[in-house]
Formats: structure tokens, sequence, C-alpha cells
């Protein structure tokens, strides 16, 4: 198992001398990827391309670039723009996000996702591939059949012969998507003992197209918070966890919430929901079972953190995207260099 990093969201200026602190101390340790991500703020490639110039070895990826926020093509000529400055270490993350977003920020209208991502990436693959673009689709039609336009082939080439093409994905029907037509899987709250059940809807998609999973890279992001006690531990990462399960998305459609439901957390889910959308966030914070932040985090000691990730490399995790918590620049510093240590500990490293 390999260990990335995930910066999340750049919030301020603060936040993105960080970000390159964190990046940089990552890469020294080898570290395999860091993945950065867009919401409504910055938008990851430009994050993405100032990490890329003031590193050399460690892996970039986009967790995710949403797909209602640009074309196609306009995601292969960033991804090959990527990919050729940085010198081959660009691995493209792509997303729908959620209606809230896709219909209120990129008026986008949020309508057969799933369709959408499969001529998203199909695209994106035939412009990476520098032949002509030409698509008949549901949702995108190269070159518009009405006018003047005509079939035109990206100018410019990556280094990578193929840049991996990884999807974020939470539920089933997804996950078979992103068995079947993506190089990886972008997961989060993965808990190792629900893994099995997230998989074998990858396995789907796979056997679609007749692969295993051998070389399908498992991503999970996973907060990391090292302390004495794992119960103090988790009380860092309970804002998070409420706000994607409470309130990331509409009451009808929250699909962190529905993952927690099929996690067994109907109850607290269903808690957490009311009092985050009753704008009640400290107590929904408070009502995120410890189990449930237990089972998909890295918390406590050294040792404690190799056990975990022990855990998640048997439930077929194949790179642990670390997001660290701590008070200071310093303490995640801390934390990045404990989780590495742990994983030499554990033997996978």
């Amino acid at each position: 198992m390999r260990l990335g990093l995930n910066l999340g969201y750049m919030v301020g200026a603060d936040e993105a001398r960080g970000q390159l602190a964190l990046t940089r101390h990552a890469e020294s340790l080898g570290y395999e990827v860091v993945w950065a991500a867009e919401a409504y703020g910055s938008d990851s490639p430009t994050v993405l391309a100032w990490l890329a110039a003031q590193t050399s070895t460690i892996g970039i990826g986009s967790a995710v670039m949403q797909i209602p926020a640009r074309t196609p093509a306009m995601t292969a000529m960033t991804a090959a723009s990527l990919d050729l400055l940085s010198g081959g270490r660009f691995r493209l993350g792509l997303g729908v996000s959620g209606p809230q977003v896709s219909e209120g920020w990129h008026g986008v209208r949020f309508d057969r996702p799933l369709a959408r991502t499969r001529e998203f990436v199909d695209i994106v693959r035939l412009a990476l591939s520098r032949k002509p673009v030409a698509y008949e689709g549901r949702t995108y039609q190269l070159p518009l059949p009405d006018g003047p336009g005509k079939a035109l082939r990206l100018t410019i080439a990556p280094q990578a012969d193929r840049i991996p093409v990884y999807l974020a994905a939470v539920g089933p029907r997804n996950l078979e998507l992103a068995g079947e037509i993506a190089d990886g899987w972008l997961a989060i709250f993965l808990a190792p003992g629900f893994a099995d059940e997230q998989l074998s809807h990858v396995d789907a998609g796979r056997a679609v197209i007749r692969r295993d999973r051998v070389g399908f890279d498992v991503v999970a992001t996973i907060p990391l918070v090292v302390g004495d006690d794992p119960q103090a531990c988790a009380d860092p990462v309970r804002p998070y966890a409420a706000l994607y399960v409470g309130g990331m998305g509409s009451r009808e459609k929250n699909f962190y919430n529905q993952l927690a439901v099929r996690m067994g957390y109907a109850e607290a889910a269903a808690t957490v929901q009311d009092l985050y959308l009753a704008r009640r966030p400290r107590d929904a914070m408070a009502a995120v079972p410890y189990e449930f932040i237990d089972s998909t985090s890295l918390l406590g000691s050294r040792e404690r953190i190799a056990a975990r990730l022990t855990e998640f490399a048997a439930a077929g995790v194949t790179t642990a995207a670390v997001a660290p918590y701590g008070k200071s620049l310093e303490e995640k510093l801390a934390a990045l260099t404990t989780a590495a240590e742990a994983l030499q500990l554990a033997g996978l490293g």
C-alpha cells in the first residue's frame, strides 16, 4: 500500500503556504501522490500546477475536477498541460459533484449523471489520444451537427502514455461505473468492515470489461489525527463528518448520508442531518458516532495507526490518502511523519 496526501480545499493565503509545506514534506517522506479538491472556491488544477512547479517527484492528482464545471475537451487540455509541465506526474480525478453545486454554481442540470460521466470520460480519453474528436452521445455531440465546427485534434501531447483516470464514487451504480471505465476509485468514508460491499460493485464493473482489480487503484481519503487518546483524536474530525453526512446536499439527495445509512448508521445519520439542517452544527458534530469516525479514520498512536493501515490494506485499499489534522502546521507535518513510520512498522512500505 502506498501513502498519499489529500489537501482538501484551499481556504486562504496561509492555507496555501501550509499546503505547500505539507506537500514538500510528504515528498521528502516518499509519499506517492498529493491530491487537491475543489467545490466553489479554489480550483484544483491551479493548486496542482502551483505545487508541481515547486516539487519534483510526488504525483499530483485532482480529487476532483468537477465534471459540470468544464467541457470534456477543456478537461483534456488541462490534463495534458498539467501532465506535460509536471513531467508525467498528473492523475485525473473526476466527479459529478451534486445537484446543489452543479445546478446552483455551474448552471448545469444534474440529470443522467452516470451517462454524462461515461460520455465525458470517453471524450477526454479520445482527446488525450490525439485523435480527431468526433463524438455522438446523448449529452455531448462533437462537432455540433448544425454548425461550422469540425473535429479537432489536441495540439500538445501529455508526457505519460496514458493519464490515469479516477472516479469519485459513492453509490453502488457509480461504483460499478468506476470499475468499468476508470483506472481507480476515489473513496470517501471507506471503512474496512464495509469495503467488501463497495468493492463488490467495483468488481461488477470490472467484470463487464473482463478484468479483475489488479492494477486498479483504490484511493481512500482517510483523516489522520495522532495522539494518545483515540476518542479525543476523533473530535477534530467531527466537523468534517457532520458537514458531509448532515449538510453536503439536500435532505432528499445527500450521497454521503445515504452511504452512512448503508454502513449501518441510519438512526445517527438522520439525527446528524436533522441537526445540521436546523443550523445546529455543534450538536450535529456531537451526534456523529465515534465508531463511524474511528472506522473511517487513522486515530491514535503510531502503533495503532500501523494496525489500522494493515486493516485498510487487507480491505483492498492500495493508496491511503491521509488528510492530517492538527492545531498547527507543525502538528500536521509531524502527523505525516508518523503515518510514514506506521506504514513501515506495519510492513507495508
